[in-house]
């Protein structure tokens, strides 16, 4: 860009404005479903004593920093919302700092990282993982394999030891924020294969943890008959997981990625290769955890945060080196970029808040109903499971479980969630 190359302060304040800009509004919703199981869990598994439990059960055990934190953010602040919300979009912040390490890392330049940063700040397509805290693994389980990638690297590339250090430990935390760790060596490996490495430091370090993924792959499916994905439909090998993998990288694309795709191939043709082979590994390797779910055709929302991460290198490569070719003027450059800050952030505003609200609506008017009646709650119809009604009404109000009826039969009061309605 002809710029002197952006310094890490600047990406961070930047990055940290567009943050606030995109997410801060969000910060008035309360506690939303699943966020009330999460409490619970923690409140069972995050203490001290609840450790043996929790290392004992086969799918909490892989999102233990989630419950950690919670637990932690629990205890000091009592069940509100607005500590782990705030919890959640810091670490997004880091997370964007981490989208400008390794971009930098791959060699595509300070001011592509940059601008991938920042894209990767308000991308409206993963903004269920920042949003929602029962989401918060995502964002761990990001957080703790990109650093251990970064680091990794840069050990490989022949720094000091305590990069290792940080590579293997954040890899060990990666592995107990979310099962989608198991990728990190495969990243390495890739990015390694396509960089100038210390080979006899990098690929003892790839293959280490491609074992170590293959021994926790080995005991998830050890235990699959105690499993709640396994046995809850959520998961499936036979799940059709091309077609998946091909609707979801379609949809990340949709549209800033697009414009980006086309703009980079008319402007640079072949130099455009490079970007798009790194980018397409990343989100390829980073989606295959999630293309074999079964309950819907595309990967969710919050399972897209960590390949966004390669459609914000393919929109910062198009934006820094593509466009300037296609106008020539630095005034274009303002008015696109003011052009996707604007409309990632409106869209959040204006259709994402709202849905979040929504969804807040049946435990809000339950906890409502629940303060109106003295003795047992009766629950004849709740949009989610059991186990919502049961903590949302135990965490906030403290009743217990014999004094709620779930599935009350017609007549009489009871609560029943009708969508659509205020």
């Amino acid at each position: 860009m002809g710029m002197t190359e952006p310094s890490w302060g600047r990406v961070a304040a930047a990055a940290a404005l567009l943050c606030l800009l995109a997410y801060l509004p969000f910060f008035r919703l309360p506690l939303i479903s699943d966020d009330y199981l999460q409490i619970g869990l923690a409140r069972m598994y995050g203490s001290w004593e609840g450790q043996k439990t929790l290392f004992a059960d086969a799918l909490y055990r892989c999102r233990a920093t989630a419950l950690w934190v919670t637990w932690v953010l629990d205890h000091w602040f009592g069940p509100v919302a607005t500590p782990p919300a705030a919890f959640c979009l810091v670490v997004h912040f880091l997370n964007c700092l981490l989208v400008f390490a390794l971009v930098r890392e791959a060699g595509m330049g300070g001011w592509v990282a940059a601008v991938s940063a920042c894209f990767f700040a308000v991308y409206e397509g993963h903004q269920e993982a920042v949003v929602w805290i029962s989401a918060m693994p995502e964002l761990l389980v990001f957080l703790f394999g990109c650093l251990a990638i970064w680091a990794g690297l840069r050990w490989s590339r022949g720094a000091r030891a305590w990069w290792l250090v940080i590579s293997v430990v954040s890899y060990g935390l990666a592995l107990l924020s979310k099962e989608s760790a198991v990728v990190v060596g495969l990243v390495l490996g890739a990015y390694g294969l396509a960089g100038r490495l210390n080979w006899r430091r990098w690929l003892p370090l790839a293959v280490g943890m491609g074992v170590v993924a293959a021994l926790y792959t080995h005991a998830i499916f050890v235990a699959k008959q105690s499993h709640l994905h396994f046995n809850d439909g959520t998961f499936s090998v036979s799940a059709p997981f091309l077609a998946t993998l091909l609707i979801s990288t379609g949809r990340l694309f949709w549209f800033w990625g697009l414009l980006a795709l086309v703009a980079g191939l008319v402007a640079l043709r072949r130099e455009f290769g490079r970007v798009l082979w790194t980018a397409g590994i990343w989100i390829v390797l980073t989606f295959l955890p999630y293309v074999f779910l079964t309950y819907m055709p595309r990967v969710p929302s919050r399972h897209t945060y960590w390949a966004s991460a390669g459609l914000a290198l393919v929109v910062g490569a198009a934006f820094v080196k593509a466009l300037p070719r296609l106008t020539g003027r630095r005034g274009v450059l303002v008015a696109v970029g003011a052009a996707m800050v604007l409309h990632n952030c409106i869209y959040l505003w204006t259709k994402k808040l709202g849905q979040y609200e929504e969804r807040a609506r049946s435990t809000e008017e339950l906890l409502a109903y629940s303060r109106r009646t003295a003795g047992t709650v009766r629950v004849r119809c709740f949009p989610y499971g059991s186990d919502i009604v049961f903590y949302s009404l135990e965490i906030m109000q403290g009743r217990r479980r014999e004094e709620i009826e779930l599935n009350a039969e017609a007549g009489g009061e009871a609560y029943c969630f009708v969508p659509g309605t205020k």
